[in-house]
């Protein structure tokens, strides 16, 4: 199907799926609904939960935070339909690009693998930085000092380079390479810690919850409440990547939805209850000024030993989200690779591990250089607007096929197509447009690159032309 040399020839289900079972060397089947759903709330809870909230709260939304994280719970949760749908279709490698490429046509593919390559890896940098921002706060606490030299990045604070950012992915790598069962053990139990420290904030802080802290609750109006739920919605990035582990899935027919929605609503439901917690113990203005809401409410009402247990929880957080974006971004690089879009080497898998090492080490080694000498800052900006784009691509998808293969089996089916999908492609559409002037100019840069590389390359170097 569209064996030609247009930008937009598109590839088949079939040929897709035949491709993925036939071909030796194929990523190992591990993965059950458990591992998937503990994936999904490992990706999205890190950084949202321990960081975000207050900020939103305090500038955007007041105790309307509540309502923001179910506008984009439910903006997330249209997207989220759309891609279990076309997960369990095309249970391969590659998520967002492969959906392009069978809905959209080779050059769109290539446009969102491309882009969220770049997604993955800068969000691995950054959230190591936050890693190593806790690692140091805490060893501190102990009495241990890094000097500033091996802490910071190049050019800051008198900083070489942020050793403890090699260290976390050299062993995330590591990791990754021995295997996605391996991995998938580590990000479970490190999903249950950080929950555990979850619950525990709710139980230990619940009963400090004065219900007059909550008026105003909309302090901002109910244009604060829209404005925060943009802010806020990056503190769900994270639940796409249980799609591309979908070649890796056991019974992905099953798995795949179970993995996607049961995620997103367990990671929402501690999103609104966090949410209320923190502004009804506290006044939700206390926290303008504070990157650590959920350690900085504890220590208020006075129980210290559960700040410093948040700390840790926040740490195994981080860790969480590095694994399992780290392991998307391979995917990704090796799906592009596969369909001789780039260098056949970084589809090869290793034969007593099954994984594709070399795309692994090249994506860790990428996040290394970007964490370790470098300021990321601005540059993690890229993130949102790759997951946007990326949703939108999945929802338009879904509208096409339905119309252009009607006749291809769907296990699971996205309700209200195509209503739920035009939502979904409605809601990012206006939060690309929203996001700040320089995520898009250095996006349209990438992209430049992007095409450059896929004109000179990719188009000559790829299967559609066998």
């Amino acid at each position: 199907m569209g064996k030609s040399n247009s930008i937009f020839r598109t590839k088949s289900v079939e040929e897709l799926l035949n491709n993925s079972q036939s071909k030796k060397g194929g990523l190992r089947k591990s993965l059950g609904a458990f591992e998937l759903t503990m994936m999904g709330i490992g990706a999205v809870i890190g950084t949202g939960i321990f960081v975000l909230t207050g900020v939103a709260a305090a500038n955007y939304a007041g105790p309307a935070l509540i309502l923001s994280f179910i506008v984009s719970g439910m903006t997330c949760a249209f997207a989220a339909l759309c891609y279990a749908e076309l997960s369990v279709m095309m249970p391969i490698a590659g998520s967002a690009y492969t959906y392009g490429y069978v809905g959209l046509g080779e050059i769109w593919a290539w446009i969102i693998g491309w882009d969220l390559i770049l997604e993955y890896t800068v969000t691995v940098a950054t959230v190591t930085v936050g890693w190593s921002a806790y690692v140091v706060q805490i060893l501190q606490a102990i009495g241990i000092n890094i000097p500033a030299a091996f802490s910071n990045p190049l050019g800051l604070n008198g900083g070489i380079i942020n050793l403890p950012c090699i260290f976390i992915l050299a062993i995330i790598i590591t990791f990754l390479v021995r295997g996605v069962s391996q991995s998938a053990k580590l990000n479970d139990a490190l999903v249950v810690i950080k929950l555990g420290v979850v619950i525990l904030f709710i139980v230990l802080a619940s009963g400090h919850v004065k219900p007059i802290n909550w008026h105003p609750f909309f302090p901002y109006g109910v244009n604060g409440v829209f404005k925060g739920a943009a802010i806020i919605f990056f503190a769900y990035v994270g639940f796409d990547a249980v799609a591309t582990a979908a070649e890796e899935v056991k019974n992905p027919q099953r798995d795949l939805p179970i993995g996607i929605i049961c995620s997103l609503l367990i990671c929402t439901a501690l999103y609104i209850i966090v949410s209320a917690v923190l502004t009804g113990v506290l006044p939700y203005y206390v926290y303008k000024n504070t990157a650590a809401p959920v350690a900085f409410a504890l220590q208020k009402i006075g129980i210290s030993w559960g700040s410093a247990l948040v700390s840790v929880g926040a740490l195994c957080g981080l860790t969480s989200v590095l694994l399992v974006m780290c392991f998307g971004g391979t995917r990704i690089l090796f799906s592009l690779s596969r369909d001789g879009l780039l260098p056949k080497m970084f589809s090869e898998v290793n034969p007593k591990y099954g994984t594709p090492v070399k795309s692994t080490i090249l994506i860790g080694t990428v996040a290394m250089i970007l964490s370790g000498f470098l300021q990321v800052g601005r540059l993690a900006e890229m993130t949102n607007i790759g997951t946007l784009i990326a949703f939108i691509i999945v929802s338009l998808s879904v509208i096409i096929l339905r119309k252009k293969r009607p006749d291809l089996e769907r296990k699971f089916k996205c309700p209200g197509v195509p209503f739920t999908p035009i939502i979904a492609v409605v809601f990012c559409s206006v939060l690309v447009v929203s996001l700040p002037t320089f995520t898009k100019i250095v996006f349209v840069i990438w992209l430049g690159v992007g095409f450059s590389i896929y004109f000179i390359y990719g188009r000559k170097h790829s299967t559609m032309n066998e």
